[in-house]
C-alpha cells in the first residue's frame, strides 16, 4: 500500500475527484526514469533556521535530516548530486537589482549577527565532486544557470528535487525540469515551507500535473531498483 500523501488532511475528496477525468490516479505507482540524480535547491541556512527571517526551523531542520538521509542513500549508489544557493560569497550583499522584483526584504542573507546565512548546514556539506550551482535572485535551480546542461552530460532522465522552499524554489525547479523534458521526483519530506497550507497544496499540485510526489522511503526504494545490478544489465 503507497504511504499516505501530506495533503491528505487538507485536500478534499471533491477536489480530489475534480482530477478524475483527465490525470493519472492519485496512488499511481512512480513514474519515471532509470538515470535519476538528486538536485538539492537552497538547502541553507537562511531558509532552515529561524535565526533568519526567511527561516522556519520548525519544518527546516527535519528537513534538513531527511535531506541527510537521502544524500547518504544517493551517495552509496553514486547518483550525480548538484546543490543550489544563491551567491558564490557567501558574505555578498544583495544590491537592487539583483534582488528584483522578489516581495521579500532580504535573499538567504540577514543583517543580524547570524549573518552569512547563504551556507549550507554541517549535515548537507556537498562532497569535492559534487557541484553547487549558484542561482543568484532567481526561485528555480534551472534559470540562467547550467544545470541543463550538466544533467544532459551525466545522461539524466529523472530528477528528485528536494529543498526549499515547496511553494517557491522547489516549485520552480520542478516546473523547470518538466518543461526539459526530465522526470521528476518529490520525497515530500525532504522540502519544507513556512506555510504548511502553502507546503501541502503545492504538493498535492505538482503531484497531479508534474511531478510524482512519494515519501523519502519510497524514493530511496526507487533509487536502489534502478541502480540494482538487474536494472543496469537492462
Amino acid at each position: 500500500m503507497p504511504a499516505p500523501k501530506p495533503w491528505e488532511d487538507l485536500i478534499s475528496q471533491e477536489d480530489i475527484g475534480s482530477f478524475n477525468r483527465s490525470f493519472e490516479a492519485l496512488n499511481r505507482p512512480i513514474t519515471a526514469g532509470t538515470k535519476p540524480a538528486v538536485v538539492v535547491i537552497d538547502m541553507t541556512l537562511a531558509f532552515i533556521d529561524s535565526s533568519y527571517p526567511s527561516g522556519h526551523s520548525e519544518t527546516g531542520w527535519p528537513a534538513v535530516a531527511a535531506n541527510a538521509k537521502l544524500l547518504e542513500s544517493a551517495r552509496a549508489l553514486e547518483l550525480p548530486i548538484y546543490f543550489t544557493k544563491a551567491f558564490a560569497d557567501v558574505d555578498h550583499v544583495v544590491r537592487p537589482k539583483e534582488h528584483g522584483r522578489w516581495k521579500v526584504a532580504t535573499l538567504g542573507s540577514s543583517p543580524s549577527p547570524t549573518f552569512p546565512g547563504d551556507v549550507f548546514p554541517e549535515a548537507l556539506t556537498p562532497l569535492p565532486d559534487e557541484i553547487v550551482i549558484n542561482k543568484f535572485n532567481k526561485p528555480s535551480g534551472f534559470y540562467g544557470t547550467p544545470l541543463t546542461s550538466y544533467l544532459i552530460y551525466d545522461d539524466v532522465d529523472t530528477v528528485i528535487v528536494t529543498g526549499m522552499t515547496t511553494s517557491g524554489c522547489v516549485r520552480a525547479t520542478v516546473l523547470d525540469a518538466f518543461m526539459n523534458n526530465f522526470y521528476v521526483i518529490v520525497p515530500h519530506e525532504c522540502s519544507a515551507d513556512r506555510s504548511q497550507i502553502s507546503h501541502k497544496v503545492n504538493l498535492f499540485d505538482m503531484h497531479m500535473k508534474y511531478a510524482d510526489v512519494f515519501s523519502l522511503e519510497e524514493t530511496i526504494e526507487y533509487m536502489q531498483s534502478v541502480k540494482s545490478p538487474a536494472a543496469v544489465a537492462a
